[in-house]
């Protein structure tokens, strides 16, 4: 189809030239896996990027690597040029337009300079998606290999209903969060106050170009909003499960801001952070991807450990119903499978996050616990009997060590892994890549990994571990104190992420850790004080959403409550720290430890070692009632 054939009829034409690619082929699972919505993507040929359609720019990122378009037929368009290229800040970008501005097929968008893109992002590879395709009664992409930008169709798409306005009042109409999203982006400061949007699971996460804009008051004294906070350059609302994804929708539906993926906010974010802020942040990125599977991971250990241990008498079950010792140890397998490949997990995520080929991280985790290594369990016995097994290159001994269990190893390696790959694919041409750039990549990390990254950080990573353990083993009680009072403050500035690597160093090094125990109860701290909240409140919003955020903190996922309630009037969370601190005291006296990471909360036993179930549930009882007993008595007075 031609263009004067199709710009009124549907027909959006390719923005760049080059060659046709599928979103299943742009290594980037935000794309990849259409989280933004259907479409394809281009690889340049060219540097121009040009409108595809006749309409209107309803966002242009103030990074110029991404535009968003809405045309006459009311389809959104977004064109993203490159991956990651939101971290080269604008430099080798020129846009052409501004937000607002109308444009016909063939206007010049941005130019950008493709040997600067190539050499300094991830790729070139520009996905174009559409961003309402639950709007569209057809959509069909192109079928060529190849496209001329403002000439060639690249998809044909038609919007349900032939009047684009009309269609867009349906939309709000249809939408019952549509007053709600406007009202949000007004207390933000704003559209224009909003440099980039997304969401997660519970959260609207905005990057802003000035949070002193944000009318604190009018947002929180919204019905459908939770609370809300600044944390690593982002501010945050909290909205809640399962009505965050609607109301971001129809923040996009009824003021035009454009969907931008997490890392396009988190990178404009980041750009407010100090070095310490944007290393937490890293650390962040690289776990949090991974904590389900070590969470489920946890909660199956614990139906293990139910099955193996005498808990019910002085037999455990598997003792007196022996047919169970099957299911008992299959169970095991499936639940220490994640610890087992741990460095695995781990490769794939800090690979992804350094902007590398996650599956090459995968590699590089399991080359490190490969089965022909020694086991890094047993390296302590067999240092002492002088057995470790060693490698010989040319009379330079290696030792022949895996790194079960151990953090640092594979997040220094995966590190060094993607840098050598991006270096190498921006000067290896095209058709040698894979057969040059990965085997490459991956055979210089190795030997670096087990000649110099591992011995090391296989030393540092012990030492913090004895460090650590040897505090709590001194000073026990203070230990405790100190760690309970501190992890809820830490969770505000975002720095409690850091504590996941020291739980999954504890864990790969001791078998267990006395860190975690305490952060489930400072989450169940955070639900008692939340509770007593709810009885105390006599505005019915505050009621509710202390009742249902208090179950969802008991349930291991503080937010609502704590930043909804207990962080706005004070004391509920100082109350929470005062219990958790004590609680922590307990058990750390009482060495309650816990054999992986659970959900921290209510079900948290079945991730404790067997032996400090006792000790663990009096911990709670701890934290139940302390919170609850000064958040009332405090807040009795308040509410007279």
């Amino acid at each position: 189809m031609n263009k004067q054939q199709g710009v009124f009829n549907g027909n959006i034409f390719a923005p760049l030239s080059g060659e046709v690619k599928q979103l299943g082929q742009v290594p980037d699972p935000t794309f990849a896996q259409k989280m933004m919505g259907d479409g394809l993507a281009i690889e340049p040929s060219e540097g121009k990027v040009v409108s595809p359609v006749d309409g209107e720019v309803v966002q242009i990122f103030p990074t110029k690597h991404a535009v968003g378009l809405r045309s006459q037929d009311g389809v959104e368009v977004l064109i993203h040029i490159g991956l990651e290229t939101v971290s080269l800040e604008g430099k080798g970008f020129e846009a052409h337009v501004n937000q607002g501005d109308k444009v016909k097929v063939g206007d010049s968008l941005v130019t950008f300079d493709m040997d600067y893109v190539k050499k300094n992002a991830k790729s070139l590879i520009t996905p174009i998606i559409i961003t309402n395709g639950d709007v569209l009664s057809t959509f069909e992409k192109t079928s060529e290999s190849s496209v001329q930008a403002g000439n060639s169709s690249l998809f044909q798409a038609n919007v349900n209903g032939n009047n684009p306005q009309a269609t867009a009042n349906n939309k709000n109409n249809n939408n019952p969060y549509g007053n709600e999203a406007e009202e949000i982006v007004a207390a933000v400061g704003g559209v224009e106050n909003i440099d980039a949007a997304t969401h997660c699971v519970t959260r609207l996460r905005f990057a802003l170009a000035d949070d002193e804009k944000v009318d604190q008051e009018a947002l929180e004294n919204l019905d459908v909003v939770k609370g809300s906070f600044s944390t690593n350059g982002q501010f945050q609302v909290v909205i809640g499960q399962g009505t965050v994804d609607k109301v971001y929708r129809a923040m996009v539906d009824a003021t035009g801001i454009q969907e931008a993926s997490k890392d396009d906010v988190k990178a404009l974010g980041g750009k407010k952070q100090n070095a310490l802020q944007r290393g937490i942040k890293t650390l962040a990125d690289i776990f949090i991807p991974i904590l389900p599977a070590i969470v489920t991971a946890g909660l199956l250990m614990g139906i293990n450990n139910i099955l193996v241990n005498p808990i019910f008498g002085d037999q455990s079950i598997i003792e007196a119903y022996p047919q169970w010792a099957g299911i008992a140890d299959m169970i095991n397998i499936i639940a220490n499978t994640a610890f087992t490949f741990l460095p695995a997990l781990i490769g794939w995520s800090a690979v992804k996050r350094f902007g590398g080929n996650e599956l090459l991280g995968v590699v590089l985790g399991l080359i490190l616990v490969h089965p022909d290594l020694m086991n890094a369990w047993g390296y302590g016995a067999a240092l002492k009997e002088g057995t470790i097994p060693t490698w010989n290159l040319f009379g330079f001994e290696v030792e022949k060590v895996g790194y079960q269990g151990q953090v640092l190893p594979v997040l220094l390696a995966s590190w060094v892994m993607s840098k050598i790959e991006i270096f190498l694919k921006k000067r290896v041409i095209d058709s040698l890549q894979l057969l040059v750039v990965a085997p490459i990549a991956l055979l210089v990390t190795g030997f670096l990994a087990f000649i110099i990254i591992g011995p090391i950080t296989f030393t540092i990573g012990n030492g913090i571990t004895n460090a650590v353990v040897s505090v709590f083993e001194a000073f026990p009680m203070i230990g405790g104190f100190l760690y309970g009072a501190l992890y809820a403050p830490l969770v505000i500035t975002g720095m409690h992420h850091t504590f996941l690597a020291v739980d999954l160093q504890l864990i790969g090094s001791t078998g267990t850790t006395f860190l975690w125990p305490i952060l489930a109860l400072s989450n169940i701290a955070q639900g008692s004080a939340v509770f007593a909240m709810m009885l105390l409140a006599k505005d019915e919003k505050l009621k509710g959403l202390a009742g249902t955020s208090g179950i969802s903190a008991w349930l291991g996922i503080t937010e609502p409550a704590m930043f909804g309630v207990n962080l706005r009037y004070k004391y509920p969370f100082y109350a929470a720290v005062l219990g958790t601190a004590i609680g922590g005291a307990f058990i750390t006296f009482q060495h309650v430890k816990a054999s992986s990471i659970g959900v921290g909360g209510i079900p948290a036993p079945l991730s404790i070692v067997s032996g400090s179930w006792l000790s663990f549930i009096i911990g709670m009882i701890i934290v139940i009632i302390v919170p609850f007993i000064f958040t009332y008595l405090i807040g009795k007075r308040k509410f007279k």
